[in-house]
């Protein structure tokens, strides 16, 4: 269960494929600069996920949506993103997001939006936190653990974007693609078997 968590948020986040879109929104950018965006949109991410973590239930509970509801239709969803990444869609869309960003001049806001928030923690992973947070159950020690993996993940984007120049020089466009294409077909199964879950639940 906790390989799968941690899985389920890493492919979702997707760390790696996030440096060149660091690297494209801190063009022309100091180094120190470039930390600073880097710690805070970390942070800033990290805080949107917890948040969603302990109150996303609550939010579901207000709107009368049963949690089994919301893991065929989180799961529908993961699918979608997972679907974009084997076709190489996702980057696309989220390389548009960056380009729009920098024509609007928002370098110093960029850490925030659309760095930390959609690029980050956009809907997948927000989705992603609820589904895994219920089950995994709602203890102390399930919500700590949670939390715990979503702050590892946050640390592996933390080191992408400190070596997101080496890590786009290394893996280059075919290594990009290919991994992010392994990465969707990994989501894709992981969305499928939530999907399934929440039908048999509801059955």
């Amino acid at each position: 269960m906790l390989v799968n968590a941690f899985v389920t948020m890493f492919v979702t986040i997707d760390p790696l494929g996030l440096a060149p879109l660091f690297l494209a929104l801190t063009q022309g950018m100091t180094r120190e600069q470039r930390v600073q965006v880097a710690l805070r949109s970390s942070a800033v991410a990290f805080g949107v996920l917890l948040a969603f973590q302990l109150l996303g239930l609550a939010v579901l509970a207000v709107l009368g949506i049963t949690i089994h509801a919301f893991r065929v239709a989180g799961g529908l969803l993961l699918f979608y993103i997972a679907f974009e990444m084997v076709f190489e869609r996702r980057h696309e869309r989220k390389g548009h997001a960056s380009e729009v960003a920098l024509t609007r001049d928002h370098i110093a806001n960029i850490a925030v939006f659309p760095l930390a928030i959609p690029l980050t923690a956009g809907p997948g992973a927000i989705s992603a936190t609820i589904l895994l947070s219920t089950q995994l159950g709602e203890s102390l020690a399930a919500r700590l653990l949670l939390a715990g993996i979503v702050a590892a993940v946050m640390a592996l984007v933390l080191g992408s974007f400190a070596l997101a120049d080496r890590i786009d020089k290394y893996l280059g466009q075919t290594g990009r693609t290919i991994l992010t294409r392994l990465l969707g077909l990994l989501l894709a199964a992981l969305a499928v078997q939530f999907v399934a879950d929440g039908v048999k639940a509801l059955a």
